[in-house]
């Protein structure tokens, strides 16, 4: 079962890679120079070494279906996350009921079996209820399942940050008139937002990792391509070396604008 990421806004990693910790101690990130040079050693064979030529060749068209695969993922979970995150804080029992079973329900079960589920299974029925085509591309089922998973996991994160909001700021909208919608809306969600933004990074980072997955529905993504050129030419060292340079490169980059994202917000 995958943990809560945001237990509260105390709690919010806003230095997931422990620079700023580093600083204080007055420690030089070592481990980051030698991460580069990691990267760098892979970013030389990747580009320059011959023998490797042929697997950036077949992987590198994959990276585009990965980038796109995961953004649309992320945006579609974001909506379902706010939703559900909300659900699961509403006054009205049903509503809350529904959304603390979605949420359970996604913990609940290994991603490897919903992505199976949701693609395979859910989304045709729900194709065929509301009399759409059953052909739909692998591509997009995959979105889906990325979707419906991970708004799962950041209904939570959008739980914890309404709740991480002082009480008294809600009541002191309450009291100026506002209704109870309004003041979520204009007062609660944008300070929430604000306080869960390094840990929706994360989660974009997990998704971004977590999209190589959906090489088994056969979307041809970076993990997919590298699987298709491994085996078709027996090259397995150069193929995942070369997919592990890829995903290393953009993790790293992610998990740095996230820990900057954190020192600023924890700066003000």
């Amino acid at each position: 079962m995958r943990p809560v990421q945001v237990p509260g806004a105390a709690e919010i990693e806003t230095d997931p890679l422990g620079i700023e910790a580093s600083q204080e101690r007055g420690e030089f990130p070592y481990w980051l120079v030698l991460m580069l040079l990691i990267i760098g050693l892979f970013a030389y064979l990747t580009f320059f070494d011959p023998t490797y030529v042929g697997a950036r060749r077949a992987i590198l068209p994959g990276l585009g279906i990965t980038i796109r695969a995961t953004l649309i993922a992320f945006v579609i979970a974001l909506v379902i996350g706010l939703i559900a995150g909300l659900g699961r804080i509403a006054r009205n029992s049903v509503v809350r009921t529904l959304a603390t079973t979605y949420v359970e329900f996604i913990r609940g079960v290994p991603m490897l079996v919903l992505i199976f589920a949701v693609a395979l299974v859910i989304v045709p029925l729900l194709a065929d209820a509301l009399g759409f085509s059953n052909r739909l591309p692998q591509e997009v089922r995959a979105i889906i399942a990325l979707a419906l998973i991970y708004g799962g996991y950041i209904a939570e994160v959008f739980r914890a940050g309404v709740e991480s909001v002082h009480p008294g700021q809600l009541e002191a909208s309450r009291s100026l008139g506002m209704p109870h919608s309004s003041a979520m809306r204009h007062v609660v969600i944008p300070q929430a937002v604000r306080n869960v933004l390094p840990a929706l990074g994360n989660d974009f980072i997990s998704m971004l990792k977590d999209s190589s997955l959906l090489s088994v529905l056969g979307v041809t993504e970076i993990t997919q391509q590298a699987r298709i050129f491994a085996s078709s030419t027996f090259q397995f060292r150069e193929g995942f070396l070369v997919l592990t340079f890829l995903y290393l490169t953009m993790t790293l980059v992610l998990s740095l604008l996230v820990a900057w994202l954190g020192r600023r917000l924890k700066r003000g």
